[in-house]
């Protein structure tokens, strides 16, 4: 793998990371300069790695495809990217020069993933978007995606990354599969609780909803401007396919199966998701203590905040972050609790986490280029 030395002029060493936002770009003195293609950078996802990238002192950018757009200047297809110049123009991927790549973010559809990655140099490290690595019971992947998964060996290899919660495994992994917008929201204030056996695992109610941006930037018609504008509306009935995914999560949190209540809803704005999870506690724990262990759980961790008691998570307050938000509250029912999450869909629960997990995985300091703060209002 190619890696030249870069040196730099501002140092700051850091022994664990900080919930502290800074303003300073923080960078070991000699670095890897990593080289990256991101495939699919047509797309929203694609367009937001090449955002967050651009602050990255340590990535270039030096492959971008979209098979439809091949051809065109990145600033052709995304107007607001006008000003990232050191990028090259579109291409086919099977134009990719590989010798000029070290990483590759996979922004693709899901299945075309498969076969696509299957081609590429087993030296490359991989931050895949889509959905294609996540499930790790190929019978689950292809009840789900209804087809069967045609990779296989490379399935074998992947690491899930939900960061918070996988950060040693992601550290050595070539294949990253990185979670779903869904299964990110929900998991960060779930897995601890239930791996503290703080919360029962039945009964689990999920009521979710995400911007526009979740349902990708293809031409649909259910997408159109008059079909979303002005409401709101459920999606994927009992059927979405983050569910089976946020079911391996929780199930191997609580170290037994479990079946969650998920339902998705279409809100009215380009970017942003939470999570309002309704939960049974276990017997004599009280909301204080739910609140009080994810508070402890992550202390000193540079994205997952948990709010102070009685503030609510608003999905604004982390609109083109990395963060996410969490607080915890009382239910009217007896011995229930609800738990809100938010994040930004587009960034924690996609390219920002992917750029969060290739950090890891390159040896550099995870917060790189992800510390920027929420665009208000």
């Amino acid at each position: 793998m190619h890696c030249s030395l870069k040196v730099n002029s501002t140092i700051k060493t850091q022994a664990k990371p900080s919930n502290r936002v800074s303003l300073v770009r923080t960078h070991a003195t000699a670095s890897k300069e990593c080289r990256v293609a991101v495939f699919g950078a047509s797309g929203y996802t694609g367009a937001e790695v090449v955002r967050l990238t651009a602050l990255h002192p340590n990535i270039k950018v030096t492959a971008l495809t979209g098979e439809k757009q091949a051809g065109k200047k990145f600033s052709d297809v995304f107007p607001h990217l006008v000003t990232a110049t050191d990028v090259p123009s579109l291409v086919k991927i099977a134009d990719v020069n590989y010798d000029k790549v070290d990483a590759i973010f996979c922004c693709l559809p899901h299945a075309t993933t498969q076969e696509v990655i299957k081609k590429v140099p087993k030296s490359l490290k991989i931050v895949d978007l889509s959905a294609d690595f996540r499930l790790r019971d190929p019978k689950v992947y292809q009840e789900w995606y209804d087809h069967p998964h045609s990779a296989m060996e490379l399935q074998k290899e992947a690491v899930y990354g939900l960061t918070e919660i996988y950060r040693e495994q992601v550290k050595s992994a070539r294949l990253l599969a990185n979670p779903g917008c869904y299964p990110t929201c929900s998991q960060l204030p779930l897995y601890p609780l239930l791996k503290a056996k703080l919360i029962q695992p039945t009964d689990i109610i999920i009521d979710a909803k995400s911007g526009a941006t979740g349902a990708g930037r293809a031409a649909k018609e259910a997408n159109l401007y008059c079909e979303i504008a002005e409401g709101m509306n459920s999606y994927a009935v009992g059927r979405h396919r983050h569910m089976p995914e946020i079911e391996q999560g929780l199930s191997e949190a609580s170290g037994q199966a479990v079946t969650v209540s998920f339902t998705p809803h279409l809100i009215n704005m380009s970017r942003g998701m939470q999570c309002t999870t309704y939960v049974k506690m276990s017997p004599g724990v009280t909301v204080d203590e739910l609140r009080t262990h994810l508070a402890k759980t992550y202390a000193g961790e540079p994205f997952v905040h948990v709010l102070k008691k009685g503030q609510i998570p608003h999905t604004r307050h982390v609109r083109g972050t990395n963060f996410c938000l969490i607080n915890v509250f009382p239910d009217r029912l007896t011995g229930k609790a609800i738990v809100i999450s938010v994040i930004d869909n587009l960034v924690k629960g996609a390219s920002g986490q992917g750029l969060q997990n290739l950090n890891l995985m390159m040896g550099f300091p995870e917060e790189t280029a992800l510390k920027q703060l929420a665009m208000f209002p």
